[in-house]
């Protein structure tokens, strides 16, 4: 039996858990201990420790067969200091992991000015958190090619499930752009994405990257008026960029400043991945059905 550990404990590790728990060995890596009991009676062995204290990860040596890292960059400076404290915890075991899948983001390659892009895309971040991310990715790179370790990075756009859709966005009238300003947007429902974490650890090739992305080719204006339809709700008011740029916070305004549309061959041909919600349609059909049920 594999032993697996899970860096990282949101939505996407919980749906990757329940997969993994009936064919392996899951240790989940906790920061808060008052999340233990949760974790344990999903069926991990939880590992309290904190990826911004280096010395509390040194249970972590020779833990894992394999790993996966969903956790995120801290929310300031230039580098990713808990992907290198995880990676200096690792490297001090006997024997070090045969692979490992990190979950990026879609935001290392800036805006592509709306252009359809793969993986060969030269990585431009035009943020803070994206370039965290970048500095993530090669510090794997470099210790996966020199500890002979299969390190597999998947770029994620934004995460959606029935729960993690706009709604409230909608409900509060929080402005979208007009179609002439606005952004090609990506998405990938979060069984998805959990899917393919586990798709990458069975097919993933050394220091490979891939777009975790569905096959939606749509702005992001458009994305919530499909969701204000589905749900009976009021469309998004639409503003110029420069009206946005006078009502909406900075960390709005960055997520409407790059567009790209982004190819997805790699994910279903070399992970093999046959997407679950090929598209936001898809997934805000699910959303519906599940809300009425509940409802009914």
């Amino acid at each position: 039996m594999q032993n697996i550990l899970i860096v990282g404990s949101g939505n996407v590790a919980r749906r990757i858990l329940s997969q993994l728990v009936r064919h392996a060995r899951v240790y989940a890596l906790l920061r808060d201990a008052g999340r233990a009991a949760e974790w344990r009676a999903a069926g991990a062995t939880p590992v309290l420790a904190d990826l911004d204290d280096r010395a509390s990860l040194s249970r972590l040596a020779g833990l894992a067969d394999c790993v996966l890292h969903l956790a995120p960059p801290p929310g300031t400076g230039s580098r990713d200091t808990r992907t290198r404290n995880l990676l200096a915890a690792l490297g001090k075991g006997k024997s070090l992991p045969r692979s490992l899948v990190y979950v990026s983001t879609t935001g290392v390659y800036g805006d592509c000015g709306g252009d359809v892009i793969d993986e060969t895309r030269r990585l431009q971040p035009e943020s803070a958190r994206a370039s965290r991310r970048v500095d993530a990715e090669r510090c794997l790179r470099a210790w996966g090619a020199f500890n002979a370790v299969a390190v597999s990075i998947l770029r994620a756009p934004g995460i959606y499930a029935a729960d993690r859709l706009p709604v409230e966005r909608l409900h509060k009238g929080t402005p979208a752009l007009l179609d002439s300003d606005d952004v090609f947007t990506n998405h990938i429902h979060a069984d998805d994405l959990a899917a393919a974490c586990l798709a990458a650890l069975r097919h993933g090739l050394p220091n490979r990257a891939y777009n975790v992305v569905d096959d939606s080719d749509m702005k992001m204006g458009d994305y919530f008026d499909r969701v204000a339809e589905a749900f009976a709700l009021p469309k998004a008011p639409r503003l110029s960029r420069v009206e946005a740029e006078q009502v909406l916070s900075p960390i709005q305004m960055s997520f409407m400043r790059e567009s790209r549309r982004i190819s997805n061959w790699r994910l279903k041909n070399e992970l093999k991945l046959c997407l679950t919600f090929p598209s936001v349609d898809d997934g805000i059909a699910e959303a519906l059905a599940r809300r009425n049920a509940c409802s009914s």
